[in-house]
């Protein structure tokens, strides 16, 4: 089972920014109904991807900055990084093939 870590604002840079591997940030919030249906998904998605990307989870009612730096409106927002970079992203529930779909050419 990959570990998906919650981050926090003191821990993004560390944990996202400075990685040496992609990494998967799901902005999240515990009121939200499309991210608790998402949960799974991003669990199958950690399991599925462990050793080539790392899965987190970012609380948006927590770390508003990282929410407003990022541009996040809506959740849930999985956001692929690369090298720091944001490289991808999906606002909303969307099914695991869809997913794949969209972040799997960036893993390569």
């Amino acid at each position: 089972m990959a570990e998906i870590s919650k981050l926090s604002e003191a821990t993004f840079q560390k944990e996202v920014l400075e990685a040496g591997m992609p990494v998967l940030v799901d902005f999240t919030a515990v009121w939200c109904q499309p991210c608790k249906m998402l949960d799974p998904v991003v669990k199958q998605l950690a399991d599925q991807w462990e050793g080539k990307v790392k899965v987190v989870k970012l609380d948006v009612d927590e770390n508003p900055q990282i929410a407003m730096d990022y541009t996040v409106m809506g959740v849930p927002t999985l956001m692929l990084f690369k090298q720091g970079q944001p490289v991808e992203r999906v606002t909303g529930f969307q099914p695991k093939d869809r997913l794949e779909k969209k972040f799997s050419p960036h893993l390569n």
